[in-house]
């Protein structure tokens, strides 16, 4: 399974396919998953910058290398 970047959240309401708002029980309920690949950049370097968890810098870290950016560290 690929490496998660924040928890799960289960959808109750969603959009139907006429477009309206649908309310359904929560065994029925979707599923929104937040994988690390699937992250925007700017997030993961916002992460760097302003993130308090270790664990998750470092993710943002090793993601961000896998994807060919350079980091420049600057001191302020």
């Amino acid at each position: 399974m690929p490496a998660k970047w924040k928890r799960s959240e289960r959808l109750t309401r969603f959009r139907n396919a006429e477009g309206q708002m649908v309310t359904v029980p929560r065994a029925r309920a979707r599923f929104k998953h937040y994988y690390l690949h699937q992250t925007p950049k700017q997030e993961l370097i916002d992460y760097l910058n302003k993130g308090q968890k270790p664990k998750l810098k470092v993710k943002a870290l090793k993601e961000l290398e896998r994807r060919g950016v350079k980091i420049v560290w600057t001191s302020q």
